[in-house]
């Protein structure tokens, strides 16, 4: 009996004799299944090849990037965040062995995990087996989990207040239950938004963008992008960290709700010509 992971999206299945016969994460039109074919791994294999290591970066006080290098599947980044009442892991990473544990537990372990979509569900729950915490998927991606498991919980509604001052809230848009996490007490008490890629920082630091499908460029419609805007004028938050290292690290709502009305008016028809 082995867990699988998908090599292309870093998903982890539930023990099963034989290799999935697919991968439906991958398999929906907002991923991608690689020209080649589905591949599988497993994380003990990962572990024994010896060629991956996960980097743990102190971005600023109270907050961790953990990354994995060389990249594996999707690339993303996981950050543990460190509040008084507990350290919570916001997305996760495939890639998890005992010097990453130990370098976690000497940050204080982790009391929760929080996902923003299905694609960053990754191998959630070995780290929640490891670090003996929950995590909290919102109920609308619910059939996105590929490894069910007691740790899992699932919440509803707009809203859910975990503890230290985070609070996750749904923004919809490239899942339906796409989440995100603000801490209010980050940046001194100014607020940080982390986004996933619910809300995708882009080359240009000062600017977001919103999509059903990255890989595929599929895009979401402007009803959407302005719900998410209005949604995000109600969360105080002045810097914003993506999926991919990204950072916008000054006036970040004000980036957020500029960007999202430059993509109405793209789609619109409105900001160019040609």
């Amino acid at each position: 009996m082995e867990k699988w992971i998908c090599c292309t999206c870093g998903t982890q299945f539930g023990e099963m004799d034989g290799q999935p016969e697919a991968c439906p994460i991958c398999e929906d039109e907002r991923q991608y299944v690689k020209e080649a074919g589905q591949a599988w791994t497993s994380l003990n294999t990962l572990i024994r090849s010896g060629q991956l290591k996960n980097d743990i970066l102190q971005e600023e006080r109270g907050i961790y990037s953990i990354t994995t290098k060389p990249g594996f599947a999707i690339g993303q980044t996981a950050y543990l965040i460190q509040t008084e009442a507990g350290n919570v892991l916001w997305d996760c990473i495939t890639y998890l062995d005992e010097e990453t544990i130990a370098k976690v537990q000497e940050l204080g372990g982790i009391n929760a995990i929080a996902l923003s979509h299905p694609h960053y569900y990754s191998s959630q729950v070995e780290w929640a087996e490891a670090f003996g915490c929950p995590v909290y998927i919102h109920e609308d991606d619910s059939q996105w989990v590929m490894r069910n498991s007691e740790n899992i919980r699932f919440w509803s509604g707009e809203h859910h207040e975990l503890f230290g001052g985070i609070t996750l809230s749904r923004l919809g848009g490239h899942f339906k239950g796409g989440a995100v996490l603000n801490w209010e007490a980050g940046k001194n008490g100014k607020g940080i938004l982390f986004s996933g890629d619910i809300i995708q920082v882009v080359a240009d630091r000062n600017w977001v963008s919103f999509m059903y499908s990255y890989p595929n460029s599929i895009p979401l419609p402007s009803k959407k992008v302005r719900e998410i805007q209005q949604k995000i004028s109600s969360i105080d938050f002045d810097r914003l960290y993506g999926a991919f290292h990204r950072i916008i690290r000054d006036d970040a709502k004000i980036s957020v709700i500029n960007s999202a009305q430059r993509y109405i008016s793209a789609l619109e028809g409105t900001l160019f010509e040609t």
